[in-house]
C-alpha cells in the first residue's frame, strides 16, 4: 500500500512538474524573431550574440518570421520573447495611434511603450540608436526632380508617374498608402506591389517611377536613387528597439539591463554599411553582426 502510494504521489508529481513546464526558467533559449528582409535578418543576431557573449543565457532564432502582422501576435502568445521594431509601426500599425506631426522619439516611444505594456503585457527598451523611416525615392535618370513630398507629389499631377510599393504599405493604416495620398495630393496613374527586394530593382529600371524606400536600405546608394524629405511630417520616428514580452524580462532577470547595454551602440551609417555587406557582398547575416560587435568591443573573439 505505501509502495503504491508512493508511486501515485510520484505520478502526480511528474504530471505538475509538466503542467508547470510552460512558464519555463533560465536554462530555456530566448528565442528572438526578425522580419523577412535584411536588416531584420541582422538584428536579431546582434542582439542574440550579445546576449550569450554577457550571460549564462542560450539563444534561438525565429529569422524572417513574418511582418508586424505575424510578429505582434506571436510576441503576445509567448512563440517568440523579442524582436526588434520600430517605433512609427508600433504606434500607427499596432496601436491604431495617431502621430502629430513634428513629434518627438521620445515622445513616440513613450506612447509605444504605455500601449503595449496595457494592451500586449509586451515593452519597449531603449533604441538602438538609428532610424529607419520611409523616404520617397525615384531613379536620377527618371527625367523628373523633386526634394520633397510635396513636390512629387505635384509632378505627379502632371505627368503620368507610377507607384510601386510591398503589399502591406497599401493596407497599413495611417501610415500606409491611403492617408499619404490623403495628406499628399498624388495623382499616381497605376499602383503596383512588389516585394521588398524586389521593389528596388524596379524603380532603378523604370518599371515603376517611385517607391517608399526604407532610409537604412543599402540599394538606395547601390542603385544610386534620388530621395526625398517627408515636409509635412506625415510619417511618425521609426527608431529601432527591442520589443520583449513582460513574463521574459521576469524569467531572465540580466537581460533588460543587457538589451539596454545596446542603447545607442548602431547609428544610420553603420546599419546601412551592415546592410550593404548582405545586400551586396553576400555576406552572412551573423557573420555581419558579429563583426559589428567586435569592431565595437561588445564581444570578444
Amino acid at each position: 500500500m505505501k509502495k503504491g502510494m508512493t508511486l501515485m504521489l510520484a505520478a502526480g508529481a511528474v504530471v505538475l512538474a509538466g503542467c508547470g513546464s510552460g512558464s519555463g526558467d533560465e536554462t530555456d533559449p530566448i528565442v528572438i524573431g526578425g522580419k523577412p528582409w535584411t536588416e531584420q535578418y541582422i538584428l536579431p543576431h546582434i542582439l542574440g550574440q550579445y546576449i550569450e557573449a554577457n550571460s549564462d543565457y542560450t539563444v534561438e532564432y525565429k529569422e524572417g518570421l513574418g511582418e508586424v502582422s505575424i510578429l505582434t501576435p506571436a510576441l503576445e502568445q509567448g512563440d517568440i520573447d523579442l524582436y526588434v521594431e520600430y517605433t512609427g509601426t508600433g504606434l500607427k500599425d499596432v496601436l491604431k495611434q495617431e502621430s502629430e506631426p513634428g513629434q518627438s522619439s521620445e515622445e513616440v516611444l513613450q506612447l509605444v511603450r504605455e500601449g503595449y505594456e496595457a494592451e500586449y503585457d509586451a515593452t519597449w527598451l531603449e533604441p538602438l540608436g538609428f532610424e529607419n523611416g520611409y523616404t520617397l525615392a525615384f531613379s536620377k535618370d527618371s527625367g523628373f526632380t523633386a526634394a520633397t513630398y510635396s513636390e512629387l507629389a505635384e509632378i505627379s499631377q502632371s505627368q503620368d508617374l507610377s507607384f510601386g510599393a510591398p503589399h502591406p504599405f497599401y493596407e497599413r493604416q495611417g501610415d500606409g498608402y491611403d492617408d499619404m495620398i490623403t495628406t499628399y495630393p498624388f495623382e499616381f496613374s497605376a499602383t503596383d506591389s512588389f516585394d521588398p527586394a524586389i521593389m528596388y530593382e524596379a524603380v532603378n529600371s523604370g518599371d515603376v517611377d517611385v517607391i517608399p524606400a526604407f532610409t537604412t536600405d543599402s540599394r538606395i546608394g547601390l542603385f544610386d536613387l534620388q530621395t526625398t524629405e517627408d515636409d509635412l511630417s506625415f510619417f511618425p520616428k521609426y527608431d529601432a528597439a527591442p520589443v520583449v514580452r513582460q513574463e521574459t524580462l521576469e524569467q531572465y532577470p540580466e537581460l533588460e539591463d543587457l538589451l539596454n547595454e545596446l542603447a545607442g551602440q548602431i547609428n544610420e551609417e553603420e546599419m546601412l554599411a551592415m546592410n550593404a555587406r548582405v545586400d551586396v557582398d553576400q555576406d552572412k547575416p551573423e557573420d555581419v553582426a558579429r563583426d559589428f560587435l567586435m569592431e565595437k568591443g561588445l564581444i570578444e573573439e
